[in-house]
Formats: structure tokens, sequence, C-alpha cells
């Protein structure tokens, strides 16, 4: 049965078929197999570069035809080698070209071909297989489909240098998953590729070299066992040194940067091995000079790089513009968890200035000059503004210069705040990183931020962006609502507590730890009338059932919210008032159930929140199982539980309450006595006078400022 493509194209297509297709297609089915030899070179030779033809042959079913001669063994060994070349011409044409050849199952027939012992259609077939499974449209899983597959290919490895290079090429395309890494690794890839990084051909080194990058990406194991591995008596960390030499092919230094880079976030190597960093300590124009590559009396030309400054170096502008998208990425995933590298890539101004000019495409002069460049620049303007947007966001993660710096870069806020709004998700999500990572700054969150009122564009994104988006834009929002930022006013008065209230009752986790994190941050210090509308809005039922949370982030930070709504004595009582035995009710459950030291530490504090308040004290006095339970946790194994719970009940025994809340000192005083007289008689002077001689100085000091109130 005939392949076919979807039918609004084939229709398309059908209305341009010629005679000549038809006889290339009739000749397939000569009962003379020279004659059918000859059909198929001819075909061959019709479709080289020729998209019309190769379409026209699909559709009137030479795919199926062709695979049926390729799989026959009475077919002759050229023949077989010919179908293998014209069904790789054909999957050179367009994306529907592949869909139709997947469609037919050529994956499995030239799989099955691999094992002829022909080296020469084994090539065919491995060179078309390659052809197929470069392109995004073919599922990369089909490789993996049959077992047996993988292994055998490994076999094939060192068959020729043509078997090398389209093995190592399919392997680098199709390893997609931890999963795929896990079944290259045990099946040998590393030992098989190895050798292959010092082989005389510069393709077979460049595929194998990026096959180790697919390796090593987030995989512990492919990195830690790669920093071991010799090839010829050198570490592979260095062959790949080696090749991030400036004399070597751009696309190689890159790679090479990029296994060091996987190597290193992996932990195989250390942030501040030579291989990744200059060990020796340097001024910032010494630094600067050996990025751009200025010579250096006491640096040989010929001397190896590092892996930062060679991706430093491919920010520049003398490189392609896909090569810098590719460097700053790179060095932006590098960076990202450590401070020191970061402070390191931003010794001088000279790469902060770098990036600024990634915003700067398409030109004006690309318009008028060049209709090619201008293509080229706009296909790749979102790309470059992402991965800016990603490279300032991890060198802005932790050092407070360092934002200060990007801030001050050109119109670098402006930018971002036109990033939030882009068409492109991909640059959006990088902004909102970047806007994100500076966030962490008291001095931004006063300044740059309230200027440029970020939080507008921010509210706007929230309202409807993929889960990923809101991930990033929730968590800077949660910095915005902070307690010292000037955009918590203006962003409590924009509606956004209900917004906050929604996240929480979403279906990821992040999400719902942000929404929570939001409210707790805004219920910080807070009047009593916002406090009350987080509580109206979220809802008693949402508020306990975050409490019982399967994620302990979700419930670490419900806990923080309930601890900032319960401080202030009068909103303590009113709270309690309305929702004590419910909050009462969670804390037991929580304090009874196998939680964190932290969950349980948290929980206390809640609880001598509670003991706080003039009234709600009442509702921990009146339940002796709680009572106990604090009076078990002042004698647990970890201090931080027993200062929480000895805090508890100093706030409970304390003499000096709030007048307004009683009618007279003497009531209080009254009042406060009694909470003693029954604290004593469960034994709690006893184990407050035991904690007095704790080893720990703050246990011992909150434990004696409580006895003290028993003689006052």
């Amino acid at each position: 049965m005939a392949c076919l493509l979807e039918a609004p194209l084939r229709i398309s297509v059908l209305s341009e078929v010629t005679a000549t297709s038809r006889h290339y297609v009739d000749r397939l089915f000569d009962p003379d197999p020279q004659k059918v030899l000859q059909g198929v070179i001819d075909m061959k030779n019709a479709v080289i570069g020729n998209n019309k033809q190769k379409a026209n042959l699909i559709v009137l079913g030479a795919v199926p035809r062709l695979l049926y001669l390729l799989q026959q063994s009475s077919s002759s060994p050229e023949l077989r080698t010919e179908c293998a070349v014209v069904l790789g011409s054909l999957a050179m044409g367009t994306e529907n070209n592949i869909k139709s050849l997947v469609d037919c199952h050529i994956i499995p027939a030239l799989l099955q071909g691999l094992l002829c012992p022909d080296l020469i259609f084994i090539e065919a077939c491995l060179r078309c297989l390659r052809t197929v499974f470069i392109s995004p449209v073919t599922p990369v899983q089909l490789l993996y489909t049959d077992p047996t597959v993988i292994p055998h290919l490994m076999s094939l490895l060192s068959r020729s240098q043509r078997t090398q290079e389209y093995i190592t090429q399919i392997f680098s395309h199709c390893c997609k998953t931890p999963e795929h890494q896990t079944v290259l690794f045990s099946h040998g890839a590393i030992q098989n590729i190895a050798p292959l990084l010092i082989y005389h051909s510069y393709k077979v080194r460049m595929q194998a070299l990026k096959c180790f990058s697919v390796l090593a990406y987030e995989n512990t194991q492919v990195s830690m066992t790669l920093v071991n591995v010799l090839v010829e008596g050198e570490l592979l960390s260095q062959v790949f040194v080696r090749m991030m030499q400036r004399d070597q092919p751009i696309e190689m230094q890159l790679t090479a940067a990029k296994c060091l880079t996987y190597m290193c976030r992996a932990g195989a190597i250390r942030t501040d091995d030579s291989c990744v960093v200059l060990k020796v300590r340097l001024s910032a124009d010494l630094f600067t000079l050996i990025i751009v590559g200025a010579s250096l009396s006491n640096v040989a030309p010929s001397s190896p790089t590092q892996a930062l400054p060679c991706l430093v170096r491919m920010c520049s502008k003398e490189h392609l513009l896909e090569e810098r998208v590719e460097g700053a990425e790179t060095l932006a995933y590098l960076m990202e968890p450590d401070v020191e590298l970061q402070r390191i890539a931003s010794t001088t101004d000279h790469l902060v200035a770098m990036l600024a000019d990634y915003f700067k495409y398409p030109s004006s002069v690309s318009a008028i000059n060049d209709i090619k460049r201008l293509d080229h620049d706009l296909k790749h303007a979102h790309e470059l503004r992402q991965a800016a947007f990603k490279l300032y966001a991890s060198l802005g993660s932790n050092d407070e210069d360092i934002r200060k710096k990007i801030t001050e870069t050109e119109n670098m806020m402006d930018r971002i705040v036109s990033g939030l709004s882009e068409s492109s998700i991909k640059v959006r999500l990088a902004a909102v990183r970047c806007l994100h990572s500076l966030s962490r700054s008291v001095q931004q969150l006063r300044t740059s931020f309230h200027d440029h009122a970020v939080w507008k564009p921010l509210m706007k994104l929230l309202q409807n962006a993929p889960d990923e988006v809101l991930v990033m834009a929730s968590s800077t929002l949660c910095n915005l609502l902070l307690e010292f930022s000037p955009s918590k006013e203006p962003i409590l008065e924009s509606g956004v507590i209900e917004l906050l209230c929604g996240l929480t009752q979403s279906d990821s986790p992040a999400l719902r730890v942000n929404g929570i994190w939001a409210l707790m941050n805004m219920a910080f210090q807070a009047d009593q009338k916002v406090k009350v509308e987080i509580v109206r809005s979220l809802g008693t039922e949402q508020l306990f059932r975050l409490l019982s949370d399967p994620d302990s982030n979700v419930l670490m930070k419900t806990l923080g919210l309930l601890r900032n709504l319960l401080s202030t004595r009068t909103h303590i009582d009113q709270i309690m008032s309305s929702h004590g035995k419910q909050i009462m009710q969670a804390v037991t459950l929580i304090l009874e159930a196998e939680h964190s030291i932290e969950v349980k530490e948290q929980t206390l504090c809640i609880l001598a929140n509670i003991a706080d308040g003039n009234a709600a004290k009442e509702l921990i006095m009146t339940n002796d199982d709680m009572l106990q339970k604090i009076k078990h946790y002042m004698g647990h194994s970890n201090v931080k539980l027993q200062l929480a719970a000895t805090f508890c009940i100093s706030n409970l025994i304390w003499n000096e309450e709030d007048v307004q809340a009683v009618v007279n000192s003497d009531c209080a005083h009254k009042g406060s006595q009694e909470r003693q007289d029954k604290l004593r008689e469960m034994g709690f002077v006893d184990v407050l006078h035991k904690l007095t001689q704790a080893s720990d100085p703050n246990l011992c000091d909150r434990a004696k400022t409580a006895m003290q109130q028993y003689l006052a």
C-alpha cells in the first residue's frame, strides 16, 4: 500500500505529478532485476536537489517498493545499497517527506539491514538512518524499541570511518532523556567512543565530542566516569581542554566547553579546577586580556584555555550569532550555582557590555544593505535576547555588585520590562528569570524596580501564562511583596490576593508554594484588614487543606503564613476566636505525625504566638493533651524544638498581660497566677529548672527567663 502525505499537500502534489515520475515508480516493478537496478539508479539521479520530484515519488508509492527491495535477500547487494541511497535522498527533502518515510516503517527496515555483512550496504543504511534521525519530526524512541539495536551499533563502530561518523551522529541526536543516557552508557558508549576523540577525521572527532556532550548533561554517573577515562594515556578532561584551543574550529571549542561545563555541574570537576577557570588569581585587566586573546609574554599562544574564558570569548561580536547564543547559554549554566565563577566572569565590565549588544538585532543597517542578513538577524533576534537574559540572570543571582552593574547597563530595566511582554514564550521566561535574579537585591527592589514599576507587567504576565512562566513570575512576586519593598503597597491595591489564593489550588507544587509564600510575605507585619482579607479569600477549608499538603515546602510556607497571621495580640485573639478550634486541631495533627524538625519547630512557634494572645492562650491552657505535647518537646533531643516549646511556656506564664484586654491588672495577675499554678502541677517548673543547666546558651537563657516569672 502506498505511503501518502497529508490530504491537503497530497492534492497539491498530485496535480503536478508527471509521466516521468510515474515511469520511475513503474520501473521498480520490472521483472528484470537489472532493469530494476537501473531504474533505482536513474531515480537517485532524478531526485538529487529536487524536492518536488521527491514528493511526487513518495505520493506515487515509491517508498514501500524501495523498502521491499531493500529487505529482500534475493536482491543483489548493489540494488539494496542503491535503494538505501535513494531513501536517504528522499529523507533530505521536507519534514513531510520524513514523516511519510517514518510512517512507512523505514527505521525498522534500515535497522534490520544493519545485520547484513556487506559494509557498503551497512554504510548506506546508516547514512539514511542518520538523515532520518537528525530531523526534529522523527521520534527518537524508535532507536530504543528493540534492545538489540544499541549493542549492535556499538559493534559496528569499528567497521569504518563512515560507520563511526554516522553512528556517533545518530547517538548524539537520539540521546534526549536520562533513560537514553543510561542505555548508551550501559552498552559501553564511553569506552567505544572515547578513542574517536583523537581520530584523524575531523567529522568523526566532532560527532564523538557531541556524543559526550549529550551523555554528560545532568548525569552524575556518566560525568564521574568520564573524569577518570584515559585516551592514550591522557585524561579525557585534558583532551577536551586541547579541543578548546583557539586554533581549533569554533564548533569544537564550544562543544568541548559544554562537555566540561556539564561535568562540572554534575560534580565530577571542581569549579576551581584548572580546566574550568584559571587557578592563579588575576587582576581584572589581565583576565580581560586573556579572554579577548591578547598576546601576553607569559602566556604562550598554544597554551590551553579553560571552559569559562572560552565561553566568555564566544559571546563577543567576532562570532556568528548562533555561536554567541550557544556560548552565552552554556556560560549561564556553568555559573548558575557558583558565586565565585560569577564574580570571575564579571571581573571586568566587558561581559556585561557584550551582552548589551545582544539586544541590538536586527539592526537598521541589516534592513538597508542586506535582505539575507536581515532575515538571519530576525531569525536569531529572539534567541539572542533569550540568551542574554539567561546569562544576566545567572551573573546576578548572588552578588550585589554584579546586580548593580547589570541594572546600570544601557536601558537594561526597560529591556527586561519589554521582554516580559514579548511574543516568544522563551524570551518572556528568560526575562522573568532575569527579573527574579535581580529581585533578590534589597537595593534594586527599592530603586530600579520601583522607578520602572516592574510590578505592573509582572502582574499582567501572571494573568495568563504557561506554568513554567507562572512559576518564575510568582517567585519574583514573592520578593516584591517583602516588607521593605516599595512595590508591596501598589501590588496589594491591585487585587493580588485573589490571584495568589488561586495559585494555592494549582496542581503544580511549585505554584502552590509560591502562592502561599507570597501570601506569607504579604501577611508579615500587615494591618488587620489585610490579614482578614487573606483569611477570607483563602478560606479556612483551603488553609487547612494546605496544612495537610503532601509537599513539605507547601506545608512549611503555610505554617509560615499562619505564624505571620497570628502576630500582634489583637490579631491573634480575633483569628483564634473565629478559627481557633480548627487551628488547634491542625497543630495537634502535625505534632503527632511524622514530620521534619523544621516543620515541627514552625508549628511550635505558632503555638508560642497563640500563647501570646490575651484570650487565645486559654485554648492551650484548657487543652491538657496539648500541654503534654509541649512538655514532651521541651525534653526533646533537638535544641530547636526545645527552644520553641520553652518559648511557648514562657508566653503562657508571662504575668504582664495587655491591660486593655482585661478589666483590671488584678485580674491579669490572677490569670497568670492560675496558669503558673497549673503548669507547676503538671511538672513544667521541674523541666524548666533542668533546662537552666542546658549546654546550649540560648536554651539556658530562655529557661531562666521563664523561671523568673515564678519569682516575680
